[in-house]
């Protein structure tokens, strides 16, 4: 019979934005523009129809399907707007990272794609990576260093890449022969103790096909990311940015080296996904899976059974009927890992460190969690960490860091008394607009007016400083993020608390982000569904959708039945 479950924790993470130094933004306002000219030039991107889904020609409705918690605009994880939209619940199983979640959480070298060598040469720590040597996309291109020097350079110069992946800010170099399955990573002393966080799932883009669109030879790819020279790399950048999208579908640029590779796109912005056969792991147990954006009208996927997997925002979301459906799901309520948190510009009304210390003086956290917990239906703690995840045990040692933050003190605030501060969102959530309320009243008192800035497009590439205003479109990003690839400590371990908490006292200082309160999340899995795990880190509960196995509702149910009649 089907029950709700009691809470808990979800476990690890997404990545947002962190505060790092204006570089040159020349080229990027054309960019944008540009984009509209490599879509154009597609080849093949027409929208799949209903009719054109699949290899039978079966509607999107007709496969098994999983609802995630995501606008699925894009598989480039490492982009700024592929955070906001929390892409890697897509792609984490198209291009998986160099550690994946484990089945607690935790994360685990990916060796079926690469295994890694750590030391330390005095505070310089050094990282080699040993790509497999049967790692290949599934157009039979070997997976090699290339793709890691796409995402490094793209980390590296976040303004014009529109990346977001701030652990690249830590690396010092990257060594990379063209085409070589080794690389070694050397960091910046001190620097790198989250290294393992470093290409995460769906950050790793087939630097081969940048290359093809790019009309350039590998050769001169990797002299160009080798370069930074925005001169060279503005195509690149072009490509990277906008080819990986999915609303102007591009399919040969969609090889993928995980379990699943793209079929095709849907007219709600489904994605049919089909077994890799190319895989040089083991292979997915499902031959087709449709993945569904969070907006999707998927009643006529329910009304044929065909919505197996659900991860909401809210314990009751508007396609859940609990009189027709009761039986069908079972129905979890999670603490997530992530932290909604903002992050803020470090140009605009927030360059200046006071600035944002004011801000965050009027902000109740409790409120917070508070009114995402009314707006979810799941209840949530407020975060005050930001050295670790927020239930991690190391977060208890931080108790005497944090608890001087813990409280409102608006004579401080007032000294933003008169300015506007615009907070921004991805797409219409009900809840993150709870909470952007919720703080502007707050704020009121103290003469801080707080706008809200929402749209199917803002991410915190919108916190850059604009070219032609020289102020950010806005001033701080609400959304997910993960401590751990967010600010990268150096010290997170028991052994070197006392460091921990200097780091976690440091950020307080700088303030580059504020955490306000846990992600709240509601699973929904078939009993059709065998090997589905709750997760809440980025990659979602899709992070081993490769191993879902997926029976037949009478079989289940025949199943059920004779467990029943035998006492089991």
């Amino acid at each position: 019979m089907t029950k709700k479950a009691g809470k808990r924790p979800g476990t690890t993470g997404a990545n947002a934005r962190g505060s790092r130094a204006w570089r040159s933004r020349a080229g990027v306002a054309l960019l944008a523009a540009m984009s509209v000219a490599l879509t154009a030039c597609s080849s093949g991107a027409d929208q799949g129809s209903e009719d054109e889904l699949g290899p039978q020609e079966k509607k999107a409705s007709e496969y098994p399907g999983y609802l995630a918690n995501s606008e699925l605009t894009t598989v480039n994880a490492g982009s700024a707007f592929g955070t906001a939209s929390v892409a890697s619940q897509l792609s984490g199983r198209l291009y998986p990272g160099a550690f994946v979640p484990g089945p607690t959480g935790q994360f685990v070298p990916n060796s079926d794609l690469v295994t890694t060598q750590e030391w330390m040469d005095g505070d310089q720590r050094n990282v080699l990576y040993t790509i497999a040597e049967d790692a290949t996309y599934s157009d039979n291109t070997p997976v090699t260093c290339d793709d890691f020097l796409l995402s490094y350079t793209a980390g590296q110069m976040q303004e014009m890449f529109g990346s977001n992946m701030p652990l690249m800010d830590q690396v010092e170099s990257v060594a990379c022969a063209p085409e070589n399955k080794k690389f070694l990573v050397k960091f910046q002393p001190g620097q790198g103790g989250q290294w393992r966080y470093m290409f995460s799932p769906g950050t790793i883009m087939p630097a081969h096909k940048v290359a093809e669109r790019a009309e350039m030879s590998r050769e001169e790819l990797v002299s160009a990311l080798f370069s930074q020279d925005p001169n060279q790399l503005g195509r690149i950048a072009e490509i990277w940015r906008f080819a990986f999208g999915l609303e102007n579908f591009i399919p040969e640029m969609h090889v993928s080296y995980g379990p699943f590779t793209i079929d095709s796109v849907g007219e709600q912005g489904e994605v049919l996904l089909k077994r890799n056969e190319n895989y040089y792991g083991d292979q997915a147990a499902v031959e087709h899976l449709v993945v569904w954006p969070i907006q999707s009208d998927v009643s006529e996927v329910t009304e044929q059974d065909n919505l197996l997997i659900a991860d909401a925002a809210v314990s009751e979301p508007q396609w859940y009927n609990a009189e027709t459906m009761a039986d069908d799901f079972e129905i979890e309520d999670v603490v997530g890992d992530l932290t909604d948190s903002l992050i803020f510009s470090d140009s605009g009304v927030f360059e200046q460190q006071w600035a944002r210390q004011a801000f965050a003086s009027c902000i109740d956290h409790n409120e917070i969690a508070r009114v995402s917990s009314e707006a979810s239906g799941v209840e949530v703690p407020a975060v005050y960490t930001h050295a670790v995840n927020h239930n991690d045990p190391l977060a208890r040692t931080l108790t005497s860091v944090t608890e001087e933050h813990q409280g409102t003190d608006m004579d401080t605030a007032g000294q933003l008394a008169g300015m506007t501060i615009r907070i921004g969102y991805l797409g219409e959530d009900q809840r993150l607009q709870a909470m952007v309320d919720s703080i502007r009243q707050q704020c009121e008192p103290a003469g801080i007016t707080v706008e809200e800035v929402s749209g199917a497009n803002v991410s915190a590439a919108f916190l850059e400083m604009d070219p032609e205003t020289w102020l950010p479109s806005i001033d701080a990003f609400l959304g997910p993020i993960d401590s751990r690839s967010q600010y990268g400590v150096s010290s997170a371990s028991l052994a070197r608390v006392d460091e921990l908490r200097d780091e976690e006292r440091q950020l307080w200082e700088d303030l580059p982000g504020l955490p306000l309160s846990a992600e709240p999340h509601t699973f929904f899995i078939s009993p059709q569904v065998a090997n589905a795990v709750p997760y809440t880190g980025s990659s979602g509960i899709g992070w081993n959708m490769d191993r879902w196995f997926v029976r037949e509702a009478e079989a289940s149910e025949e199943t059920s039945t004779n467990s029943a009649e035998n006492g089991d």
